[in-house]
């Protein structure tokens, strides 16, 4: 398989990085088109792929595109791309608010499409990813994209309609654990721990507590209250973070994250 990426910024370099270091496709088998110099320079350095400047030619010799550039950009760019592109071609995306009927409008053909919403964590190998397609996709491509995706963390096949939910509870998500582990740091500091120390403490006790979420199956309900011993300090910290409005603060969050991928 050859593989091709338009734009080689921090997601396109994540998944690639985890491509290549799973022995999914190798170095010499990716193409990647950026428009800055410095990019190009970059991913060749780094990654040892092959770059280019020229969006076409990334299209030419490639089975399978990602188009991995700002979701600003993917109209300007489909239309220089979109003559040059096959019958027999995967076209990947992973911008937020563009739907597959709205690609198809601005390709003006019928081609293979599939969706993405990849997060920042796929850059050490822990991404989440929802992905769906169009009809012209067979399932046995649908499988090779799955292969390709998992390459840097989990994927699960989604119905378009929550597309924008996927930005909220994951695409975006990252921003608010960082901001989350930023305070918890800053708190600790404030008690007199060093600051590199204190983001070590915060940022294992995120990983620690999803990776519980995720391997026991139990309801994150039950593992907060595992954690709540009466009359303990984690039933006082819970108690002030539920009088700040913590629940309701991530949860409005989420919501306008929402809305704003629906009008992309």
């Amino acid at each position: 398989m050859k593989l091709g990426f338009i734009g080689t910024g921090n997601m396109a370099s994540a998944m690639m990085g985890g491509i290549i270091k799973n022995g999914i496709v190798k170095a010499d088998e990716i193409i990647g088109s950026d428009i800055s110099q410095e990019g190009r320079s970059r991913v060749r350095d780094s990654l040892n792929i092959h770059v280019t400047e020229d969006n076409r030619d990334v299209v030419r010799q490639a089975d399978t595109v990602v188009l991995s550039v700002k979701p600003q950009f993917y109209e300007s760019v489909i239309q220089e791309i979109r003559e040059d592109v096959r019958e027999d071609q995967l076209m990947i995306t992973i911008a937020p608010g563009k739907t597959l009927n709205w690609l198809e409008e601005q390709f003006k053909r019928e081609i293979k499409l599939i969706r993405t919403m990849p997060n920042t964590p796929a850059m050490v190998g822990e991404g989440m990813t929802a992905a769906c397609c169009n009809a012209r996709v067979t399932e046995e491509e649908m499988e090779s994209a799955v292969r390709l995706l998992e390459g840097f963390g989990r994927v699960e096949m989604v119905p378009e309609r929550l597309m924008d939910a996927v930005v909220a509870v994951s695409g975006s998500s990252p921003a608010y654990v960082f901001m989350m582990i930023e305070a918890m740091a800053d708190a600790a500091v404030s008690g007199g721990m060093p600051r590199q120390q204190a983001y070590r403490f915060a940022a294992q006790a995120v990983l620690g507590s999803a990776k519980m979420v995720l391997e026991t199956g139990r309801h994150p309900g039950e593992l907060k209250d595992m954690v709540c011993s009466p009359a303990g300090t984690t039933i006082e910290a819970v108690r002030t973070l539920e009088e700040k409005g913590f629940r309701s603060a991530v949860f409005e969050a989420m919501k306008a994250c929402e809305e704003m991928s629906g009008k992309m």
